[in-house]
């Protein structure tokens, strides 16, 4: 299975509507996650168009987006892989300790808020932000994460550029 994860796409200031390197790699996802900060619901629909879409709420997005369905946190299984989902991790230091605490049978964790790219594994998890492909902040170049799952396994797990 193939899936696009995007974070912190902070539309429409940043996404007025999806970048074409972007929807490169959305015409071939089977599943799309979003990690937060979509900041508005169109950006959703927009997705969805070309892959169901999980996602969940950061802490810029409001009630519309909370109306679409995305929940603070999301845990559900893709491929055999137990994944869970969150926007904000918290701090660098521990985070990966912290999360296997806080979401125990998972083998992924996925989160954005920081924009920051990283793919990390430790404690039998792997962790996992796709950085943002609108709003790079101190990144020299905006992503969005890749994965491929298959029968219980993260086959790959890797962070695309896109601007």
């Amino acid at each position: 299975m193939r899936v696009v994860v995007l974070s912190d796409t902070h539309a429409p200031r940043r996404w007025r509507s999806c970048p074409e390197r972007v929807a490169a790699h959305l015409r071939t996802a089977q599943v799309i996650l979003h990690a937060g900060d979509v900041c508005t619901a169109a950006v959703l629909d927009e997705l969805a168009a070309y892959a169901p879409v999980h996602a969940v709420r950061g802490n810029n997005d409001g009630p519309d987006v909370a109306n679409w369905g995305a929940p603070d946190e999301v845990e559900l299984t893709l491929e055999g892989v137990r994944l869970a989902m969150l926007h904000d991790s918290g701090p660098a230091a521990g985070r990966l300790a912290r999360m296997r605490r806080r979401y125990p049978d998972a083998d992924l964790v996925v989160f954005g808020h920081s924009h920051i790219p990283l793919t990390e594994t430790g404690q039998g998890l792997r962790i996992f932000n796709p950085g943002s492909p609108t709003d790079r902040r101190r990144q020299p170049r905006g992503t969005i994460g890749i994965l491929e799952l298959d029968a219980g396994r993260i086959l790959d797990a890797r962070i695309v550029p896109v601007t």
